[in-house]
C-alpha cells in the first residue's frame, strides 16, 4: 500500500518560530480531483462555525489564545484525502514565563513538536475516517457535515495524548484543533499539489 502524502504548513501570529515541512508524492497524471468545502460545526463547546476562528478558547478553566494557524493535509489514497486549517492555541502567561526562563529559541523546539505530532495526528485521523460517498445521505450539505464531524472527532482523539505529552515535557498548555469551516475533502483524486495550500480563494466542488 502506498505511503499516504502528507503536507503541513504554518503560519505564525505570536511567539513560536516560523517552520514548515513537507512530504508529498507525485500524483497520477489526468486525474481530476474533487473537493468540497464544508461549513460544519464541530460537537464541541467552541464556536468554530465564523468565518475566522475564535481568538481564544477555553481549556481545562484556562484560556487560551490563537498562537498558529497551520494548513494540513492527508490524502488516504490516490482518490481520498483532505485538507483544511488547523489551529493551535496556548497559554500567554505560559509563554511568557518560558521565553523569561528558557529565552524565545526554545519555542523553535516547541514548533517542530507541534507540527510533527499534529500531521500524525491528522494521518491517524484521515486514516479512521470513512471518506466514501455516502448513498443515504440528505444532500451533499448534510454528507460534509457529517464528514468534518467524523474527522473533527478522529483527529481530536488522535492529537490528546500527543498534547498531554507535550504539555507535560514543556509546561506550555496548548490545543490543536481542526477548523471545520477550512476543511475540503477529495473522493476522486488525491496527490501533492491538491494539498498545497491554497493561493487564490476558495472554490467548492472541483471536477466531476
Amino acid at each position: 500500500m502506498k505511503a499516504s502524502v502528507k503536507i503541513l504548513t504554518g503560519m505564525l501570529f505570536i511567539m513560536l518560530a516560523a517552520c514548515a515541512t513537507k512530504e508529498v508524492k507525485k500524483e497520477k497524471e489526468g486525474e481530476t480531483p474533487t473537493t468540497t468545502e464544508t461549513p460544519a460545526v464541530p460537537e464541541s463547546t467552541v464556536d468554530m462555525s465564523g468565518q475566522n476562528p475564535p481568538l481564544t478558547i477555553v481549556k481545562d478553566d484556562k484560556t487560551l489564545k490563537l498562537v498558529r494557524i497551520m494548513d494540513g493535509g492527508i490524502c488516504k489514497n490516490d482518490f481520498q484525502g483532505v485538507k483544511g486549517a488547523f489551529l493551535v492555541y496556548a497559554d500567554a502567561d505560559d509563554i511568557e514565563r518560558i521565553k523569561r526562563e528558557k529565552g524565545p529559541k526554545v519555542f523553535a523546539d516547541f514548533e517542530n513538536k507541534i507540527q510533527t505530532f499534529s500531521i500524525n495526528a491528522l494521518d491517524e485521523a484521515v486514516q479512521a475516517t470513512n471518506l466514501a460517498e455516502d448513498p443515504f445521505s440528505l444532500g451533499e450539505d448534510d454528507a460534509q457535515q457529517k464528514l468534518a464531524k467524523q474527522l473533527t472527532k478522529n483527529f481530536q482523539s488522535a492529537v490528546t495524548a500527543p498534547v498531554d505529552a507535550f504539555q507535560e515535557e514543556t509546561t506550555l498548555n496548548i490545543d490543536v484543533v481542526p477548523f471545520p469551516p477550512s476543511l475540503i475533502f477529495y473522493q476522486k483524486g488525491c496527490g501533492a499539489s491538491q494539498l498545497e495550500p491554497e493561493t487564490e480563494g476558495p472554490g467548492g466542488a472541483e471536477g466531476q
